[in-house]
């Protein structure tokens, strides 16, 4: 037999730091590249259709307002094809808001006094559910849709974050950490807001340095009451803010850890991604079972964990596979009404966007052949007017 040299070892530690630095470096210089000069996303413009789909109006309404030299000047283009940024759609937005002879018709969705600020728990114990690309999405939207929203990135992974443009190793951003932790260093929710490059949505970041609640947490409990009262920590810096914003999107991590906990006592409404397969399924039914045991537990503390709504949206749905279909089927024969009507389509329109870092309301339809794109696009907002519906809904609107 022939002698073969064993394997050399090598340190574990040094390894992967090393190719976990040269990867973010490779990253960084491909947002540089995307987003020159000073690797900051920029968001497009938006066509005319468009535009007029996120105001409520008909296109032909939004040409005339243009024509009659009302509202914000959209830029031509070549032939004559006209656009707005989003800036100009939210200008535009407040115009016929103060222009429209009808009480009835109301072009900027804000809260009255009265209503209380939306705080949407996006959830998954199973990782690949769909729910990050659901979160930014839906945040997006519903900016697009005149809402002010703060998108909150709970996972240290930070995909949210990165969707938005920000590199968190490499950007040394604060996360909502900073504001929940234990010690003097914390700081007001307001101090680790962002901006982002859609007008109406700021973030809260995330960075490795949330995984530090999970391990502060139990000492915390064990010093005195304000451990205890873990839960509380979200929802009491949410009202430092609570007048800026009408919606708070939250991307929980992949784990029923005191982060999610956290996120779900402030939760005003709860959506939960699942994949329509037997092993999904069965991942999902043992996450409620555990979150509801644990939530029965914070309860009993003095938790209040009620909800306005909690919903199920089906991602990467394929309507040709018979298997899924079935699924769907029997999902729905259990629960019923709380799955959202529209699922979330698979379509290779988000997986192309999601690799440069980008979702499909910031990638214009000239990237996708027509029919990818409008199929991704209309499936995509049907999901997001379905959630915003229930806001509305929630707030005694119809």
């Amino acid at each position: 037999m022939n002698a073969f040299n064993p394997l050399p070892s090598f340190e574990f530690d040094d390894k992967i730091l090393a190719q976990g630095a040269e990867i973010s470096r490779k990253l960084d210089q491909l947002r540089l590249e995307n987003y020159p000069p000073n690797a900051k996303k920029t968001l497009r413009q938006f066509s005319v259709a468009e535009v007029a789909h996120y105001l409520g109006i008909t296109p032909s309404n939004l040409k005339r307002l243009y024509l009659d030299g009302k509202g914000p000047t959209p830029t031509t283009m070549s032939g004559n094809r006209k656009y707005y940024t989003a800036e100009q759609m939210l200008e535009l937005r407040f115009f016929l808001d103060k222009t429209g002879k009808s009480e009835a018709k109301k072009y900027v969705p804000h809260r009255k006094p009265g209503d209380k600020l939306q705080v949407i728990a996006v959830v998954n114990f199973k990782g690949g559910s769909g729910k990050t690309t659901t979160a930014a999405h839906l945040a997006q939207h519903l900016a697009l849709t005149g809402h002010r929203v703060l998108g909150v990135d709970l996972d240290p992974q930070a995909s949210f974050s990165a969707l938005h443009g920000f590199q968190p190793e490499l950007d040394k951003n604060p996360s909502l950490y900073d504001a929940i932790r234990y010690d003097n260093d914390r700081v007001p929710l307001e101090k680790v807001i962002l901006p982002t490059n859609f007008p109406g949505l700021d973030i809260i970041p995330a960075n490795l340095e949330l995984q530090e609640y999970e391990y502060d947490t139990p000492l915390a409990m064990q010093a005195g009451n304000e451990g205890r009262r873990f839960y509380t920590r979200f929802g009491k810096a949410l009202e430092d803010v609570d007048s800026r914003y009408d919606v708070v999107i939250v991307d929980c991590p992949p784990q029923l850890g005191y982060l999610t906990l956290t996120a779900m006592t402030a939760a005003t409404s709860v959506l939960i991604t699942v994949h329509p397969q037997m092993l999904d399924l069965m991942s999902m039914s043992q996450f409620l079972l555990m979150l509801g045991n644990i939530t029965k537990t914070i309860k009993k503390a003095g938790a209040n964990v009620r909800m306005d709504w909690l919903r199920y949206l089906i991602t990467r749905f394929e309507p040709s596979d018979v298997p899924q279909v079935q699924m769907l089927g029997f999902m729905q024969s259990m629960l019923a009404e709380e799955i959202l009507k529209s699922p979330m389509v698979k379509t290779t329109a988000i997986s192309d966007a999601g690799l440069t870092k980008r979702t499909l309301y910031e990638l214009d339809r000239s990237n996708f052949t027509r029919e990818t794109y409008d199929r991704a696009i209309d499936c995509m907002d049907a999901v997001n007017f379905e959630i915003q519906g229930l806001i509305h809904k929630a707030w005694g609107r119809s």
